[in-house]
């Protein structure tokens, strides 16, 4: 897998959104908490540098853990639908994939949404922009949920981030280790290179 998702993806799935408006800025975000390991570590790392970011939840995560919810919405995070279970929209029937998401829609309503492991049929991705959702993907991903990845490459990788870049991430259990390691570092880097953290609109 790619970090940067190359330019012809792009142009295939342009219904998409891959990346933000501003050029001198990039988009940090998160996928598939709440989650207790993980989740408070990273709120109290973008406090620290006054940094603000986009949550992709999923739902069941936000019933398991509403304080965690709560404190995501209270730092000035912003919030996106990840569906109910993680479910992948290649192998999920549409009705019972729409469901997922009107159920976590129900728990948090937003108007941003992000597939899990990025997949979607045509399907969906119709039903979805019908709804008013804006798809987001990503340009740059840190693969930090990767057994065969390590910090330090992700590190190195994050040198290529230049402005408009949305920056994916995980706060889950399986990408703690990777995740803890590189995102003080990839966040030094984007700051060197005099680019902002903004929310996604």
């Amino acid at each position: 897998m790619f970090f940067r998702v190359p330019f012809l993806v792009q142009i295939l799935f342009r219904r998409r959104i891959w990346r933000g408006k501003d050029a001198n800025a990039v988009y940090l975000t998160f996928d598939d908490g709440p989650d207790r390991d993980t989740t408070p570590w990273v709120l109290d790392l973008l406090k620290r540098e006054n940094i603000k970011a986009t949550f992709f939840c999923i739902g069941q995560n936000i019933e398991n853990n509403p304080s965690l919810f709560n404190d995501i919405l209270e730092n000035g995070h912003s919030i996106g639908n990840h569906t109910f279970n993680h479910e992948k929209g290649t192998k999920t029937e549409k009705s019972t994939y729409i469901n997922s998401i009107y159920k976590t829609e129900a728990l948090y309503p937003s108007e941003f949404f992000r597939p899990p492991y990025g997949r979607m049929n045509v399907f969906q991705v119709n039903k979805l922009i019908s709804m008013g959702k804006k798809i987001i993907m990503w340009t740059w991903n840190a693969q930090d949920y990767k057994k065969s990845s390590n910090h330090a490459h992700i590190i190195e990788k994050a040198k290529i981030i230049q402005g408009r870049d949305i920056l994916l991430f995980h706060n889950s259990k399986k990408s703690a280790q990777n995740m803890k390691k590189s995102l003080p570092e990839v966040i030094k880097i984007v700051k060197q290179k005099q680019l902002l953290f903004k929310l996604l609109d």
